[in-house]
C-alpha cells in the first residue's frame, strides 16, 4: 500500500464533502452536477445496495464517498488513476465501485425512464409538440458512444467512423427526457438493423405502444397518424417521418416541411447534447469493456431523467438558455453547444436512402401540404 493510501481518511473525504456544501451554493453542484439535497435523495436509495462493512483491518468506504467518486468519474470522464490522487483510493478499487454503483443506479432508478402506457399519456406528450408539429408524440435517434478497443472482440464493435462504439437508441418528449433507451448494441451493426433489434422497433411493428387512433389534423380534413419524429438514417413509416432528402429551394412545401420537422426532431439532439455536456465521461472514448460502458451510458440517463424532473436540480442540470430555443420561429442555439469539443464520443448514425412505404410517402406529403398552408 502507498503513502497516499495510508494517509486516506475517511472523515476526510467526508470533510470535502461538507466543506463544498456548505459554500456558496455553486461549489457541490459544479462538483457532482446536482444539488446537495438531490445528493441524499439519491444516497438515499442506493445506501442499502452499495453499503460495505468495516473489517478489522479498514474502515469501509461510507456510502456516501462511493456514490460521490463514481458521480464525479460521470461528471468528468477522469480515468481512474486520476481519480485516486483526489480520492486516495488505488484506482483498482475506484473501478470496482463506480461498476457497483453504476449497477446500482439502474436497479434504483429504472423506473425514471418510461413511455406512455396508454392513448392519454401519448396524447400528453402530443401537446408539448403541438405548437410545432401536430400528431408528433416524441423525437428518436441513435449515438454511437466511443469506447476502446475491447479484448478480443475483432471488429464486432467498429464502425463507420472507424472507431469502436457502442449504440444508444433513444426516444425523447419536448420536456428532454427519456421516454425509452437501448444501449449496447455493437457499433459495427447497421443503423436500420440497430434500431430494428429494439424492443421499441419491436412492440411498434405490432402496434403495442397503445398510441392513439389517427384523428383529424387541425383545421383539415386530413385523418393522419401520431408520428414519431426522425432524421435520415431512420426508416420512414407511418409512424416515423423524416426529412425529405436533399436540398429544396426557400419557400417550396418539402423545404417547409424539413423545418418544421427538424424544430421537433432537435429536441433529441437536444437531449444528447446536454447529457454529455454534463456527464462529461460521453465526450471521450470509455476505457471499460462494453457491459460495464453500457451501464455508465445508461446511468448518466437514468440520472439526466432524475436531474431533469428535480424542482432542486433542474435549474442546475439546464439553466436558463442552456438548450436551444424557438424565437419568432427561428432556432436560438443552447449555449451547450458552445461547449461541444470538435471531436466527441457521441456521434450520429449516417443518413442513407431508402426506399419507403407509398402510405408513408403520402402522409408525409400530406403533413407537408398542411405545414405548406399555415
Amino acid at each position: 500500500m502507498t503513502t497516499i493510501h495510508r494517509n486516506r481518511t475517511i472523515t476526510g473525504m467526508e470533510r470535502l464533502l461538507s466543506e463544498l456544501t456548505a459554500e456558496s451554493g455553486i461549489e457541490f453542484p459544479g462538483f457532482l452536477r446536482m444539488s446537495t439535497s438531490d445528493f441524499e435523495i439519491l444516497l438515499q436509495k442506493l445506501a442499502p445496495l452499495i453499503t460495505k462493512k468495516d473489517t478489522k483491518f479498514r474502515k469501509a468506504i461510507p456510502a456516501k464517498v462511493r456514490l460521490a467518486i463514481s458521480i464525479r468519474y460521470l461528471a468528468t470522464g477522469d480515468d481512474f488513476r486520476s481519480l485516486h490522487y483526489l480520492f486516495k483510493i488505488s484506482h483498482q478499487l475506484i473501478s470496482k465501485i463506480v461498476h457497483e454503483v453504476c449497477a446500482s443506479i439502474l436497479i434504483v432508478l429504472k423506473d425514471k425512464v418510461m413511455m406512455p402506457s396508454n392513448e392519454e399519456e401519448w396524447l400528453q406528450k402530443e401537446t408539448e409538440f403541438h405548437d410545432i408539429f401536430p400528431h408528433c408524440i416524441g423525437s428518436i435517434d441513435g449515438k454511437h458512444v466511443q469506447i476502446l478497443s475491447p479484448i478480443h472482440s475483432g471488429t464486432e464493435f467498429y464502425n463507420y467512423k472507424h472507431t469502436f462504439s457502442i449504440v444508444l437508441m433513444a426516444l425523447v418528449d419536448k420536456k428532454y427526457r427519456f421516454l425509452y433507451a437501448d444501449v449496447g448494441c455493437q457499433g459495427r451493426i447497421s443503423d436500420g438493423g440497430v434500431f430494428r433489434n429494439t424492443a421499441l422497433f419491436e412492440r411498434l411493428e405490432r402496434n403495442a405502444l397503445k398510441i392513439p387512433a389517427p384523428s383529424v389534423l387541425p383545421g383539415t380534413d386530413f385523418i393522419m397518424p401520431f408520428v414519431f419524429v426522425a432524421d435520415n438514417a431512420f426508416p420512414l413509416q407511418t409512424h416515423i417521418m423524416k426529412p425529405y432528402p436533399g436540398d429544396h429551394p426557400e419557400g417550396s412545401i418539402k423545404r417547409k416541411f424539413n423545418t418544421q420537422l427538424s424544430k421537433a426532431r432537435i429536441v433529441v439532439e437536444n437531449v444528447f447534447g446536454i447529457m454529455s455536456a454534463v456527464f462529461r465521461v460521453l465526450r471521450k472514448p470509455i476505457a471499460l469493456q462494453p457491459d460495464r460502458a453500457s451501464n455508465v451510458v445508461m446511468s448518466c440517463i437514468l440520472l439526466h431523467n432524475f436531474l431533469r424532473n428535480s424542482s432542486s436540480s433542474n435549474n442546475i442540470y439546464i439553466p436558463p438558455g442552456f438548450a436551444d430555443t424557438i424565437t419568432n420561429g427561428q432556432v436560438v442555439p443552447g449555449t451547450w453547444r458552445n461547449e461541444q469539443q470538435e471531436e466527441t464520443a457521441l456521434r450520429p448514425f449516417p443518413a442513407v436512402a431508402r426506399r419507403s412505404g407509398l402510405l408513408s410517402t403520402q402522409i408525409r406529403d400530406q403533413f407537408a401540404q398542411y405545414f405548406f398552408s399555415q
